[in-house]
């Protein structure tokens, strides 16, 4: 059963530590910033829209089942998980995420 957090500043360490994965990270990475390109295409093509889900949650998966080896979040708390993923994607393209996986091995040292 899904551990109940909240506040999403209590469900954020926990999201973290999901992502621990250099590839699993990279993959995020690169299935966010279509969701992006998907979003900004949209605007001639509203059918760019359909697409912004299956590029970004088809990287996010494949990166939990082979890399991370763990069911992604979207899962129990999707919302959350969606608000994550774009801070995790802020974090990473701003070189800021290490302080946050160092926080989240200290309160989840086996990895959640």
């Amino acid at each position: 059963m899904a551990e109940r957090y909240r506040s999403y500043e209590e469900f954020w360490p926990f999201y973290v530590a999901q992502h621990r994965n250099p590839a699993n990270r990279g993959l995020h990475f690169v299935g966010t910033t279509l969701v992006l390109g998907c979003a900004l295409l949209a605007i001639w093509n509203p059918w760019f829209l359909a697409a912004a889900p299956v590029a970004g949650y088809g990287f996010a998966w494949v990166g939990h089942l082979f890399f991370e080896h763990n069911r992604p979040a979207t899962f129990t708390h999707p919302v959350w998980s969606l608000r994550g993923d774009f801070r995790m994607y802020r974090l990473v393209l701003l070189g800021r995420m290490r302080p946050e996986l160092e926080r989240a091995r200290l309160l989840f040292p086996s990895g959640a």
